[in-house]
């Protein structure tokens, strides 16, 4: 046995007699690669002698003591599928003085003594609140398909939810192209426009509509109006269901207004964008992650999220992981008008 066997095993030894228990849970929506992070953080812990206990239907479930124990046969053949086999809800019970009593009592019962969190913005001011009055040590990953969050390049279920509206987006065209048709496709994205601008260009937009950039409506018809009066038939334009003039159906409303004799149609992506078989990038970086959140914990580092940043693990406090609004990119802006033309 080489001394690096030695010192691996005396390694483990000290973190089993300091750490015995966790717990996962998934919260808020789901997002392709949920199932690869929970995979990669059972088998880790399992590795390192900890046991796992699944927490079902996020922070409700902790409330009403939907906890089991997980082997590593639980998260077999489970990294390609979407959604999550947690389950997931959202708690106004869990945000009251009693709901976390509760919660912290069934830990309690379970022996359960940190815990890995899958989810989003909500989720981690949860966990500040929780452990503000219970001292419970977790850690946090970026689930969600909005990229929403400071701390990380990439979030998981991203990468998948942009290529889901990416092909969508290119069927829709094809009978765009057929019918002489203008279409208004709404992508998700409440507070944030990445998949918009991201599905957008990859898809030839001629025109993205994001949160973080204001636009006048009449300058978009001007466009349209321009478009048309050099025989350019076909119109594509993409809305983050959060943006600023409405999302979808106002866009529409106005085009129409505007262009009555246009065939004019308009395409909700919703919730399709959220499942399906996460992609290569998600699956390993939801692995990378949950692999490197057991690993957060056995060395206390506690009441973070784990994060992606120029390739390396990144710790940013949940206190600092914010929903973020930051101006896109003026290069990105500018080459959406100029490939367009």
């Amino acid at each position: 046995m080489t001394t690096a066997d030695l010192c691996n095993l005396l390694y483990q030894y000290i973190m089993k007699s300091t750490l015995k228990k966790i717990g996962i849970l998934t919260s808020g929506g789901d997002s392709p690669g949920m199932n690869a992070a929970i995979r990669a953080v059972v088998r880790t812990a399992i590795y390192y002698g900890i046991d796992v206990y699944a927490i079902r239907r996020g922070y409700q479930g902790m409330i009403e003591g939907d906890i089991h124990k997980m082997e590593t046969t639980d998260v077999a053949n489970i990294i390609g599928r979407g959604g999550t086999i947690l389950k997931t809800a959202r708690s106004k019970e869990f945000m009251t003085k009693e709901g976390m009593q509760k919660a912290y009592n069934q830990l309690q019962q379970h022996g359960i003594e940190a815990l890995v969190l899958i989810g989003g913005d909500g989720t981690f001011r949860g966990a500040v609140e929780f452990f503000e009055s219970f001292t419970i040590p977790a850690v946090g990953l970026p689930g969600t398909i909005d990229k929403d969050l400071s701390g990380t390049d990439s979030t998981i279920g991203f990468d998948t939810a942009v290529n889901t509206a990416v092909e969508a987006i290119d069927k829709i065209r094809d009978t765009a192209e057929a019918h002489d048709r203008l279409f208004v496709v709404e992508v998700m994205g409440r507070d944030a426009g990445y998949i918009a601008i991201n599905s957008g260009i990859s898809c030839g937009a001629e025109d993205i509509l994001i949160p973080e950039q204001e636009r006048n409506m009449d300058e978009i018809l001007d466009r349209i109006d321009h478009d048309e009066r050099r025989k350019k038939t076909v119109h594509i334009l993409v809305v983050a269901e959060g943006e600023e003039l409405g999302g979808a159906k106002e866009v529409y409303d106005r085009v129409k207004e505007r262009f009555p004799m246009l065939d004019t149609r308009t395409c909700v992506l919703g919730h399709i964008q959220r499942g399906g078989s996460p992609s290569f990038a998600d699956r390993v970086l939801a692995s990378r992650l949950g692999y490197a959140s057991v690993l957060a914990l056995m060395e206390n580092k506690t009441q973070v999220m784990l994060g992606i940043i120029n390739g390396e693990i990144a710790y940013t406090p949940f206190t600092n992981v914010i929903k973020q609004n930051a101006p896109m990119s003026k290069d990105m802006l500018d080459m959406i008008r100029v490939l367009s033309v």
